[in-house]
């Protein structure tokens, strides 16, 4: 495969194109047939055989279009100069307006230091000048400070003209390269915030991080699964196994436990102290489908609100802020939530059942009703509760926690993305 060929399939995973190495085969036989002298026919070509969406077909153009485009390295030539009055090659070539010199000069001086490695913005002026240093800077400064004036200002002013033209060189490699890593760094970022901070603006791709992370889980943990017990022998299947060498177990034969989908009953708190929490958690849990068996969701600052129906009626763009219309930006009373609860959706309970509660636990110093949290715990499998506080704040002020924890599995915090993904991944490796 080609050195151009490589480093444009680079730059289209980095647009965001997903090219798998059966792909890149297909492209490097068709580039053998159609080669790179007709653009048209080779944008056309490698469309066919890299981009399967409309999405992927506009990343690929503007990915193509970038990539084969060079900045143009057009110095003027001065009436008066000539190549022989400079000494240094670069100073001939700046001298004489050699485009094609100084544009493969350039070039070659780019691929020796790996531009294409370069990550973040921060690296542009760094590269610009070793690139600069590579074509033989200190040569050319040396001439500028020993030439006559008029020579001398010629180069000083192809000098800058061509360091302006190699910054844009790098700047190419930074969109065509940088850009795949930069959403990597921008999305690593954004999990680790925390989602009580997360700036208005990054909310979309806040949301599009949700539903990959949801995604994976539910491919991972979407089947009804069997795990090895190491350790307990299962005596029927050895001797059965084993029939061949008169029972003698020389290959075990070990009890496997059966891991179900999860069942899942949410309660949000939604008051104003933690509604951002809470709309990522339902985002979460319903991109989940394929990976849970059934799931109740309940909306609370006050009383308690089932919101199931409505998040299964609607797109969960337009349910969540409904459900936050509905029961959220309250004071938090989390005794009477847990008493509605108790009165109308106790059945819902059993010892295939995880409960999972989202709350800071203050009630604004109403009763904590733990007693009805005790009772739930009883009837479920397992109580997790996810708070957004630091650890060392529970039980401060108004804040319930120490009576909630527990009767609780799983008391943790949960303030950031990244941790509400570990979370709910321990749940559904364990079958919750």
């Amino acid at each position: 495969m080609q050195g151009p060929l490589l480093d444009f399939l680079r730059a289209a995973r980095s647009a965001g194109l997903r090219i798998s190495p059966a792909e890149s085969i297909d492209a490097a036989r068709a580039v053998e047939q159609v080669g790179y002298a007709d653009r048209t026919t080779l944008r056309d070509t490698l469309s066919l055989v890299l981009a399967k969406s409309a999405e992927e077909k506009r990343l690929f153009a503007d990915c193509f279009d970038l990539f084969f485009s060079r900045p143009a390295f057009t110095p003027e030539q001065p009436e008066e100069a000539t190549p022989g009055t400079a000494e240094s090659p670069l100073a001939r070539m700046l001298l004489a307006g050699d485009q094609s010199a100084l544009a493969a000069a350039a070039e070659g001086a780019a691929a020796e230091l790996e531009v294409a490695n370069i990550t973040i913005f921060t690296q542009v002026n760094l590269y610009t000048r070793r690139i600069l240093e590579r074509m033989g800077l200190a040569a050319l400064d040396r001439e500028i400070a020993a030439a006559p004036p008029p020579t001398a200002d010629r180069l000083r002013e192809g000098r800058d003209r061509l360091r302006e033209q190699v910054k844009e060189l790098v700047q190419q490699n930074l969109a065509l390269y940088a850009r795949g890593q930069a959403e990597e760094y921008r999305n690593r970022s954004l999990a680790r915030t925390r989602l009580a901070a997360i700036d208005r603006r990054d909310h979309d791709r806040m949301r599009k991080l949700v539903r990959a992370m949801a995604r994976r889980l539910a491919t991972q943990y979407g089947r009804r699964r069997k795990r090895q017990r190491r350790g307990l022998l299962d005596a029927r299947r050895t001797i059965r196994r084993n029939m061949g060498w008169d029972g003698l177990p020389f290959l075990p034969v070990w009890k496997e436990e059966v891991i179900d989908k999860p069942r899942l009953v949410v309660l949000c708190d939604v008051s104003g102290s933690v509604a951002a929490m809470a709309q990522f958690l339902l985002l979460f849990l319903y991109s989940l489908n394929e990976a849970l068996s059934g799931l109740h969701a309940f909306a609370f600052s006050g009383t308690l609100v089932p919101v199931s129906d409505l998040l299964e009626r609607q797109p969960i763009e337009r349910a969540i802020p409904a459900v936050l219309d509905r029961a959220g930006f309250g004071s938090s009373n989390y005794g009477q939530a847990l008493a509605d609860f108790a009165e109308g959706h106790m059945a819902l309970l059993d010892s295939r059942t995880t409960v999972i509660i989202l709350g800071d636990g203050r009630g604004n110093r109403t009763d904590p009703r733990a007693e009805i949290l005790a009772a739930m715990a009883n009837r479920a499998k397992q109580i997790v509760w996810l708070n957004p506080e630091p650890r060392p704040i529970w039980g401060t002020g108004d804040s319930d926690m120490p009576r909630y924890a527990p009767h609780c599995r799983v008391a943790a915090v949960c303030n950031t993305l990244d941790a509400l993904d570990r979370i709910i991944a321990g749940l559904l490796r364990d079958g919750a």
